[in-house]
């Protein structure tokens, strides 16, 4: 019998706006308007002073670890913008502190949450946004959990799941887009492809030409846009999103952009990190990319600039402020929110801040009672 082909796939690659101004009016119609453009703009701005400020309470010892966000800022930002605020839903691992914040998260929770206070994490339902998820790949599943219950509610909604290249070894991957696909669920995953899972470059993560491609084998449609062309990933986003409210499935995108900065706070990244490597990309940075494109357009310049970087950093010194001055949380608070009803032995040691089970039954962790 003569051999035939029964499947057969392009991966397309979408940019619009490249890192020396070139603009595509045709690919652009009907994205973001100049005006938007600016406004996400001065967000991006504020996000990246954002990270300036954390980096400076860690390395002062007033922070945990913390991961930069320098670099992606036009991927999260294009993505978000294509949700509907308030009524899709929006997870994240730990670099989406612009998306965050457009979605209406107050800042200082984002800074909360690495100072090591739970409350950074108590994000107001109405917002319909995640805590971020710091174990890698475990977001996948939750998305897709949401996006479940939004299709059996009937609801016109949307889960928006963003993820890293390194995310796409983990089971949690792989089993959450089979079941996103194979029920049609109203779901984006955004692989963020940031060159480097930690220390581990792409080359070594997978044997794959794209990781846009990994999603064919779950039958949605892949796409691989320029991560630091916001028209292009709001486009993409954009269409993916409109596909999944009308009940047509998931999609996968994959946004090519970099990570300017270290894995963490804890992270040296010239350890590992070709110097010359890390010099190509700072120049197709995101913010220096958009900023060509507002000032060919009449609408910026340097002192819009400096009012710009002035006014981020009033506002983050006083989101600053008001996550180090939060009120202390109480030591009950570890009993209060754990369980529904408290168990007894439980409210007992919350009562008198004592373990006093533990001493009255030396048994039950493994001592024998004094003779």
């Amino acid at each position: 019998m003569p051999r035939k082909t029964i499947y057969h796939a392009d991966i397309e690659y979408l940019q619009i706006l490249d890192e020396n101004g070139n603009f595509d009016e045709e690919l652009a119609r009907d994205t973001l308007n100049p005006e938007e453009v600016k406004s996400l703009y001065e967000t991006m701005v504020l996000s990246r002073e954002l990270d300036e400020a954390a980096f400076k309470l860690q390395r002062s010892g007033r922070m945990g670890t913390y991961p930069p966000n320098k670099g992606s800022e036009a991927t999260t930002l294009g993505a978000a913008r294509a949700l509907s605020k308030g009524v899709d839903h929006l997870m994240g691992y730990y670099r989406e502190n612009a998306a965050m914040y457009l979605h209406g998260l107050p800042m200082h929770m984002m800074y909360l949450h690495w100072l090591g206070d739970e409350r950074g994490n108590a994000i107001p339902r109405e917002l319909q946004i995640s805590p971020m998820c710091i174990e890698i790949g475990a977001q996948v599943l939750h998305a897709v959990g949401f996006a479940w219950a939004f299709k059996i509610r009937q609801e016109k909604r949307v889960a928006l799941c963003f993820l890293g290249d390194g995310a796409t070894s983990t089971g949690d991957f792989h089993e959450g887009l089979n079941f996103a696909s194979t029920f049609r669920l109203p779901c984006v995953f955004t692989c963020v492809n940031n060159g480097w899972a930690i220390s581990v470059p792409c080359c070594k993560q997978t044997g794959s030409e794209t990781f846009a491609q990994k999603g064919l084998a779950y039958g949605m449609p892949c796409v691989q846009v320029d991560g630091n062309d916001i028209f292009a990933v709001y486009k993409a986003h954009k269409q993916a999103v409109e596909r999944a409210r009308e009940g047509m499935g998931p999609s996968f995108i994959e946004a090519i952009t970099y990570r300017m900065a270290d894995h963490t706070t804890a992270d040296d990244a010239r350890r590992y990190r070709p110097a010359d490597e890390l010099a190509v990309w700072t120049k197709k940075d995101p913010l220096i990319r958009t900023r060509k494109f507002l000032e060919s357009r009449g609408l910026w310049d340097a002192s819009e600039q400096t009012r710009a970087e002035e006014r981020a950093r009033t506002f983050v010194q006083s989101v600053t402020k008001e996550a180090m001055e939060v009120t202390p949380p109480q030591a009950t608070d570890m009993f209060n929110f754990v369980f529904e009803e408290l168990p007894c032995q439980l409210k007992k040691q919350r009562d008198t801040l004592r373990t006093d089970s533990i001493g009255q039954d030396p048994e039950q962790i493994g001592l024998r009672r004094a003779t």
